[in-house]
C-alpha cells in the first residue's frame, strides 16, 4: 500500500501594499487628520496676514520686522514646551486652553491693528503672546497617528500624506489671504486664523481617536503617569538619544539649506535679469516636494528610516548646490524641482525617526523638536544669506547654503551602527 503525498498548500498572492485610501479608512484617522488640518491652515494664513495687518496699522516696515520677529521666535522656540504640556496632561487639557488663548489674542491683535494707528509695543506683545500659545497641532497629529496606525508601512504613508498636506497649506494660505484682502481689511486674516485654530482644535480633541489618549494621561496624577513610564523610558533611553538627536540635527541642517534659498533665488534672477523665474522656481520646489512625498508613501520602501533620512538630505543638498552653477534661469528651475523631490520625504523620515526613537510619553515633544529645529535653521540661514549675497559669487553662496545639509548627511552616514542606522524599524 503506497502512501499518498500531502496536497501542496495553495499559494496565496502577496497582500497588496497599503495605500493612501487605506490610511484614511483606518479607524478615526480621517477625523483626527481632517480636524487638525482645519486648525493648521492658520499656519499658512498667519504670516502674510500679520505682515499686512501690522503694515496697515503702523505704516512702518521697521514695526513689521519687529512684530514678525517676536512672533516667529515665540512660536518656534516655545513649541517643544507646548508639546511637553500635551505629553504630560493629554490633548484635551493642554490644547483647549492654548486654543482659547490663541483665539483671544489673535482677535485682539486683529482689532488693534484694524483701528490704527497702532502701538508697535502693543502689537509686538500681542503677537508674542499669541505665538507662545499656538497649539502644536502638527506634532499632536503625528504622535496620534503613530498610536492609531501600528503598521509601520501604513504609518509611513500616513506621515507622507501629512507632510504633503502641510506643504499644500503653506502654498494655499497666502493665496487665500490674497483673495481675502481683495474685499476685507488685512486684519480680517488674523480673525480668520483665530477662528480656524479654535474650531480645528475643538474638533480634534473631541475626535473619537483622541479619547483613549486622554484617558491614558488622565488616570491618576501626572506624577503617577510619569512614574509608570519610567521603566519604558529607561529601556529606550539609548535609542532615543541617538535617534531623536539625529532627526533633530538633520532637520536643522535641512532648514539651514532652505532658509536662504528664497533670497539666493531672487539674487540669481536679478543677476540674469529674469525676475519672472522667482515664482516659477518657488513653485517648482513645492511641486517637487509634494510629488516626492506622495511617491515615498506610495512605494514599498525597505531602507531603514535613519539611512533614508541621511541619503535624502544628502541628495537635496547636493542638488541645490549644483543649482547655483546653472547657466540659465530655467535650468535652475529644473534643478530646484529635482531637489524638491527629496524635501518632503526627508522631513517625513525625520518625523518618523523621532517618533520611533522616542519613548511613548515623549513622542509629541520629539516631533516638536524636529519641527523647531527645521524652523530655527530656516530663520538663522535667512539672516546669514543676507550677509553672503554681494560679498561672494552666487555659486559659492548656493554651495555654502547647501553645506550644512551635505555635512550632516555625511556625518550621520559614517557611524551608522551607533547612530541608529542598524535598527531598521520599517
Amino acid at each position: 500500500m503506497s502512501a499518498t503525498s500531502p496536497a501542496p498548500a495553495p499559494v496565496r498572492p502577496p497582500a497588496p501594499a497599503p495605500s493612501y485610501a487605506a490610511v484614511l479608512r483606518h479607524p478615526h484617522v480621517l477625523r483626527v487628520f481632517g480636524s487638525a488640518l482645519v486648525g493648521r491652515l492658520s499656519n499658512g494664513i498667519a504670516p502674510l496676514s500679520l505682515l499686512l495687518s501690522v503694515k496697515a496699522g503702523t505704516g512702518s516696515y521697521a514695526a513689521v520686522g519687529t512684530v514678525m520677529a517676536v512672533w516667529g521666535l515665540a512660536t518656534v522656540l516655545l513649541s517643544p514646551a507646548r508639546a511637553a504640556l500635551v505629553d504630560r496632561f493629554g490633548p484635551r487639557r493642554a490644547l483647549t486652553p492654548l486654543a482659547v488663548g490663541y483665539g483671544v489674542l489673535f482677535a485682539a491683535l486683529a482689532v488693534t491693528a484694524a483701528r490704527g494707528p497702532a502701538s508697535v509695543s502693543v502689537l509686538a506683545a500681542l503677537a508674542a503672546a499669541g505665538g507662545a500659545v499656538t497649539p502644536p497641532l502638527g506634532p499632536v497629529t503625528r504622535a496620534r497617528l503613530s498610536r492609531l496606525v501600528t503598521d509601520r508601512d501604513l504609518l509611513r504613508r500616513a506621515y507622507s500624506l501629512d507632510t504633503v498636506a502641510e506643504e499644500f497649506l503653506f502654498v494655499s494660505g497666502p493665496l487665500l489671504v490674497g483673495l481675502l484682502v481683495g474685499f476685507a481689511p488685512p486684519a480680517t486674516g488674523l480673525a480668520v486664523c483665530a477662528g480656524l485654530v479654535v474650531a480645528g482644535t475643538f474638533a480634534l480633541v473631541s475626535a473619537p481617536g483622541m479619547r483613549d489618549a486622554e484617558g491614558a494621561r488622565g488616570a491618576g496624577t501626572a506624577e503617577t503617569a510619569e512614574a509608570a513610564e519610567a521603566g519604558a523610558e529607561a529601556g529606550a533611553a539609548a535609542r532615543a538619544r541617538t535617534g531623536v538627536v539625529r532627526a533633530v540635527a538633520v532637520a536643522a541642517a535641512l532648514g539651514v539649506c532652505l532658509g536662504g534659498f528664497d533670497l539666493l533665488l531672487i539674487a540669481f534672477a536679478e543677476e540674469h535679469r529674469r525676475p519672472e523665474i522667482v515664482p516659477w522656481a518657488m513653485s517648482a520646489l513645492s511641486a517637487g516636494s509634494a510629488v516626492g512625498g506622495l511617491v515615498l508613501g506610495a512605494v514599498d520602501v525597505r531602507v531603514p528610516t535613519a539611512l533614508r533620512l541621511s541619503l535624502l538630505t544628502l541628495g537635496l543638498g547636493a542638488v541645490l548646490a549644483t543649482a547655483g552653477l546653472s547657466p540659465h534661469p530655467y535650468v535652475l528651475v529644473g534643478w530646484v524641482a529635482l531637489g524638491g523631490l527629496c524635501l518632503a520625504p526627508a522631513l517625513t523620515s525625520a518625523y518618523l525617526l523621532a517618533d520611533e526613537s522616542a519613548a511613548p510619553g515623549r513622542r509629541t515633544r520629539a516631533g516638536a523638536w524636529v519641527n523647531t529645529a527645521f524652523n530655527a535653521g530656516t530663520t538663522a540661514a535667512t539672516a546669514g544669506a543676507g550677509l553672503l549675497v554681494g560679498r561672494l559669487p552666487l555659486a559659492a553662496c548656493f554651495a555654502l547654503a547647501a553645506l550644512p545639509a551635505v555635512g550632516a548627511a555625511l556625518v550621520t552616514l559614517l557611524p551608522r551602527a551607533s547612530a541608529g542606522g542598524a535598527d531598521p524599524r520599517e
